[in-house]
Order: structure tokens, then sequence, then C-alpha cells
């Protein structure tokens, strides 16, 4: 399994904390064990990190938009109604072909978000081409997708709050 670059890590903090320099926010997403890893995120950035972030886990708004747009269009609607142009768009898929999750990613390119896509399993997913960062590790089994995707971001976390001196 090959390793990420430590340069991608440190573009995506700089990423995060010139979003959240100019008030922008970190708008984090994934299907099953992804979008557990999004709320973990989410919420260490902004306790952690005083960077704001959010995810979308909330079952209501999944329902609502899925019923209404499709379940492969309601990431996309999500980032139309929450997302502001200085926001960073994190967005994960151990295979890079989750439909919702690549809708979103173009969808959040037409807004003009930063986008950072965290994806394994083919080396040419369709995630991965989306990206202005794409974070891609080199296996197709989900645990081990999902357990590097996780530690990337908390990495990110840790080095954020390291420059802040927060613990």
């Amino acid at each position: 399994m090959a390793g990420v670059d430590p340069q991608d890590l440190q573009k995506v903090k700089e990423l995060v904390c010139a979003a959240s320099a100019v008030g922008g926010k970190v708008i984090i997403a994934g299907n099953g064990a992804s979008a557990a890893i999004a709320s973990h995120v989410a919420v260490d950035l902004t306790k952690s990190a005083g960077v704001r972030a959010l995810n979308f886990n909330e079952a209501d708004l999944i329902t609502c938009l899925a019923n209404d747009y499709g379940y492969e269009h309601w990431v996309e609607k999500a980032l139309e109604l929450y997302a502001d142009g200085k926001d960073v768009a994190v967005l994960i898929s151990s295979s890079g072909q989750s439909a919702n999750i690549v809708n979103a990613a173009r969808r959040a390119k037409a807004l003009g978000l930063k986008v950072v896509t965290l994806s394994g399993f083919s080396k040419d997913n369709p995630l991965r081409k989306l990206g202005d960062i794409n974070l891609w590790v080199n296996s197709s089994q989900y645990n081990i997708v999902e357990t590097v995707h996780q530690t990337w971001l908390l990495i990110i976390v840790d080095r954020i709050a390291e420059d802040k001196g927060t613990p």
C-alpha cells in the first residue's frame, strides 16, 4: 500500500486554514463508514482546531433530499443549500465511484468551492479526477482505505491544532 505524499497533507491543511481565515468552513461528506469519518473529523476540526466544519449526517436531511432529488443527487443538493464560495468540500468514497459523492464533487467545483477527495481502490476512479487535491489509498480493502482516510484527516486536524496551540 503506497502512502500519501506528506506535501499533499500539507496542501489540504493550507486549503482548510485559508478558507477558515476568510470566514469559510469545511463541509465533509461520505457514505457509511465514510459518513462516520466525516462526523468525527467535522467535530474535531471545530473543537480542537477552531475551524468551522459540518457534515450532512442528519437522517431527515438525507431522506428529504434523496426523496426529492434522488439518492445520487442528495449531497450535491445539500452543498447548494449549505455551501458558500469560500468553503472547502472534503468528499470521501472508498471506491471513488459512489454516484452521490462524484456528483457532489462536480457540483462543488461548479459552486466555486475548493475540493479535496479521498478515495481508494482503482487508481483511475472517477472521484480522484475531480478534486483540487486528491488523496488516494492503494488498496481495495474497505477497512484499510477507511482507516487510512481517517488517519490522514486527523493528522491534518492535529497539525492545525498544533499551529494554533490548542490541545
